[in-house]
């Protein structure tokens, strides 16, 4: 069982910035997709961003511009910079890995358990 921890979650203005990690302790991401999904309350979790072991990424439209997604060279961590941040971003935001990049929750094998993101007025 792959364990997933994310951070940097947080309260920040409309228009500000937040940096979420992810790492995996004691594995690196190679060979794997990784995954940033996020869910609101009341809403089904929705995809965010996705980086294939090559670096081939795809993000979904509503971040796309805003958001990147990123690993450091040692592939330990995962990284999600979210930029000019909205009220309608607010979420908890997970990270997961698979076998393939995909924009479906169901395609990815192993979940953190989420951090908060608050976006304020």
């Amino acid at each position: 069982q792959v364990q997933l921890v994310e951070s940097g979650g947080g309260l920040v203005q409309a228009g500000g910035s937040l940096r979420l990690s992810c790492a995996a302790p004691g594995r690196t991401f190679s060979n794997s997709a990784m995954g940033w999904f996020r869910q609101a309350p009341g809403k089904e979790r929705e995809f965010v961003a996705a980086l294939w072991w090559n670096d081939g990424k795809t993000y979904a439209e509503s971040v796309k511009g805003r958001f990147t997604i990123s690993r450091d060279n040692a592939k330990t961590t995962m990284y999600l910079q979210m930029n000019s941040l909205k009220l309608e971003d607010t979420a908890v935001y997970y990270c997961a890995t698979g076998n393939f990049i995909s924009t479906v929750a169901r395609d990815y094998a192993h979940w953190g358990r989420g951090t908060q993101v608050t976006v304020s007025s």
